[in-house]
């Protein structure tokens, strides 16, 4: 749901009901990920993808009854060979799929005694996952997808700071637990699936210290909850304002980085030559990087070509925990880089992390064609691919995930 926060709180703004349906599992050739949404309004404006198309109109219209009835429901599709025309994932995949209605209600609508009170403070914690995540908070939403029908479609929204919004509808524990698990997601900025046990404990367990106050929903089944991460756009930060930067950052762009031109020389880094650039700064390479905090998803792409950027650069680049570190070059410069860097210290497994020449061989040769190249090797680095090409191969096209216990449907 997440996936598509914009348009929905757009939605939400327009004071529109819409039933949104979201991926929650896959198993085999899937071609979406677990939050991949699609919504449909009460007009039957549609928005957002669950399956690129394989079972889009079938999830229409179960969207369309979900408005009509009120109640969400969990759907299962998969590839049926006994009948060549079912609806299914001609992939051969099996994809589950959860489908609610959000109604259009005042905003801070509170819990009350009614039904229709506890509808419209979920669609007002729902309203508020969909605001945060739109304007690039980092936030998470779990929905109870499985367990009694009272709860299902369920809203919790929480905050890096464990500040929540909303109520599972179970015994407080419930609400606990999912909260504290929904941190350590968001923490990680994972959507995956979760299933809390049923839990049943006696009240001194419930009300004493330690593991039984967290061991279960308390509800008597259990309950499985889908929980959706949103959180700020990787970055990209570019070193080097030349005409194959101004390339790569559209291609950045489009690949939803936000992405950073850093460069020493104010005459080249300027936003008449990178319009497309969230950020452009004027600051020595080196410089600028140990003034930033980078996470795990963070990419450097070194274009300076020049040795005295490219080296004290470099040599704080290969020690920071970031997600991948490629540098411009011909093979000469990349054995010569790597010598410069061995002289001040800079160890084997550090100089294995580096990506250079930059990219993959696509022979490319216009800043555009290098620009794709490099953003080939990044991605195939971020989901475990080969660059190797599909034809004639027998390795998996969606590579998967490795999954925690206890968890199903993960994805970084």
């Amino acid at each position: 749901m997440l996936d598509i926060a914009e348009e929905l709180n757009r939605w939400v703004e327009q004071g529109r009901t819409f039933a949104v349906a979201t991926v929650v599992a896959t198993n085999g050739s899937a071609p979406r990920q677990p939050g991949a949404a699609l919504a449909v309004d009460s007009d039957g404006t549609a928005i957002g993808s669950v399956s690129g198309g394989c079972v889009e109109g079938a999830v229409y219209e179960l969207c369309q009854e979900a408005l009509e009835t009120g109640q969400p429901v969990l759907e299962r599709f998969g590839y049926s060979d006994e009948d060549a025309f079912a609806v299914g994932l001609t992939c051969g995949g099996i994809i589950d799929i959860f489908i609610a209605p959000v109604r259009a209600s005042a905003p801070g609508a509170a819990a009350a005694g009614s039904a229709g009170d506890v509808v419209d403070s979920n669609a007002a914690t729902l309203a508020a996952a969909l605001a945060a995540a739109s304007s690039g908070e980092a936030a998470a939403v779990a929905r109870v997808i499985e367990g009694p029908a009272d709860l299902l479609g369920r809203a919790l929204l929480v905050r890096p700071d464990g500040s929540h919004t909303g109520s599972l509808g179970g015994h407080p524990a419930l609400d606990r637990t999912a909260v504290e698990e929904t941190c350590a997601l968001l923490d990680a900025g994972r959507t995956t699936t979760l299933e809390i046990g049923a839990g049943f404990a006696s009240e001194e367990e419930s009300e004493g210290e330690g593991g039984a106050q967290r061991s279960g929903s308390r509800c008597g089944q259990p309950v499985v909850l889908l929980v959706e991460s949103s959180v700020p756009a990787p970055r990209m930060i570019v070193f080097g304002a030349i005409d194959f930067a101004s390339a790569l950052v559209r291609v950045g762009k489009f690949l939803n980085y936000h992405v950073t031109v850093c460069d020493a020389r104010p005459v080249f880094a300027t936003r008449t030559r990178f319009p497309d650039a969230d950020e452009i700064v004027i600051d020595w390479p080196h410089r600028y990087l140990d003034s930033q905090q980078l996470d795990s998803r963070t990419v450097l792409c070194v274009l300076t070509h020049d040795a005295k950027f490219d080296v004290p650069l470099l040599e704080r680049a290969l020690k920071l925990p970031v997600a991948y570190v490629g540098a411009m070059g011909s093979r000469r410069t990349h054995l010569d880089r790597q010598q410069r860097l061995r002289d001040i210290g800079l160890t084997e497994i550090e100089l294995n992390r580096l990506r250079s020449p930059i990219g993959l061989d696509l022979g490319a040769r216009t800043p555009e064609e290098t620009a794709l190249s490099i953003a080939a090797e990044i991605v195939a680095n971020r989901r475990g691919g080969t660059g190797a090409p599909l034809t004639g191969a027998h390795t998996p096209i969606h590579h998967e995930t490795p999954r925690s216990v206890g968890r199903i449907g993960e994805v970084a």
